[in-house]
């Protein structure tokens, strides 16, 4: 058993100050407590970004949701709170590189249980397949994957998945050093379609250093889903352009899960490619999602 390690982040100082910002703004605009907030549908999401990115990612996601009335926190990685420019000047940053699934995985679920309220998880990529296994921990009362790092088992074949994976997790080099990933990798894995100036600006604005542990931890038992198991109500997203996880990969996630009740749909969205977040036209993933969690609020109580 890997000893609990505390990061900055991870206080409750820290929690209850980016937290209450939000629930304060909520309750002005709402005019209602939160006690009374705890007896109603859950009013929190806390999105989970994936590899190779700050957390700044979320930036417009969060302003929707909280727009659509959402308390919204976007917790960035162990040794990642900071600005894109500063973690790159750190790299190759030994404490970013130290970092594993594992200890990824039990740091969001710190998080999660200093909240209220059970939340809704929203992941990316890496982040998707950390909201599966915290969905196995009974910690969230929903939970959407997009464009989702599949968990151990499901075997992925695509030649523009091996080609991303084969760049991009470092292989062949120290593993106590952060990767960062070039921008001809970006280009291919994230941005494939896009116009040059959408790839450098996406590039300067979000890609940060990367733990190759994290990513290679993908294939291990840490990363195993108990498909069986009955869950809460969960969403995939894809998109037929992504080179770094394709839709037949989060289609295969999908159907591992057998139809024993429990809510699981699937959604593969045209044209989108694994910077999805940003992407011109991310809203409309958003509104089908925002859509998706409101039909499913029944089951939150």
């Amino acid at each position: 058993m890997k000893e609990e390690l505390v990061y900055p982040i991870e206080s409750k100082v820290w929690l209850k100050e980016n937290y209450r910002t939000n629930l304060m703004r909520f309750n002005r605009s709402e005019n209602f407590s939160t006690k009374k907030m705890r007896n109603m549908r859950t009013t929190t999401i806390v999105f989970i970004t994936g590899a190779f990115l700050n957390n700044s990612i979320w930036d417009d996601w969060r302003i929707f949701f909280e727009t659509n009335g959402y308390i919204t926190i976007a917790p960035p990685w162990p040794y990642k709170d900071a600005t894109t420019r500063e973690l790159r000047s750190r790299h190759p940053d030994t404490a970013i590189a130290s970092i594993d699934l594992q200890q990824l995985v039990g740091y969001y679920s710190g998080i999660i249980k200093l909240l209220p309220e059970k939340a809704i998880l929203i992941g990316h990529s890496v982040g998707g397949l950390v909201t599966q296994l915290l969905l196995q921990q009974d910690l969230a009362v929903a939970g959407i994957v997009i464009h989702s790092v599949p968990p151990k088992g499901v075997m992925i074949f695509k030649f523009s998945f091996l080609l991303s994976a084969w760049n991009s997790f470092g292989f062949f080099t120290p593993v106590k050093d952060s990767f960062l990933m070039s921008f001809s990798q970006w280009q291919y894995a994230y941005t494939n379609g896009m116009s040059l100036s959408r790839q450098q600006s996406g590039y300067e604005q979000f890609v940060v250093p990367e733990s190759k542990r994290v990513l290679r931890d993908i294939v291990k038992g840490i990363a195993t889903i108990d498909f069986k198991r009955r869950h809460v109500p969960l969403l995939f997203v894809s998109g037929s352009d992504d080179h770094f996880m394709p839709a037949s990969v989060n289609f295969s996630n999908y159907k591992n899960y057998p139809r024993n009740g429990s809510v699981t749909d699937y959604r593969n969205f045209k044209g989108k490619n694994h910077f999805v977040l940003r992407q011109p036209g991310w809203q409309e993933e958003a509104t089908f999602i925002l859509d998706w969690i409101k039909k499913q609020e029944e089951s939150f109580c």
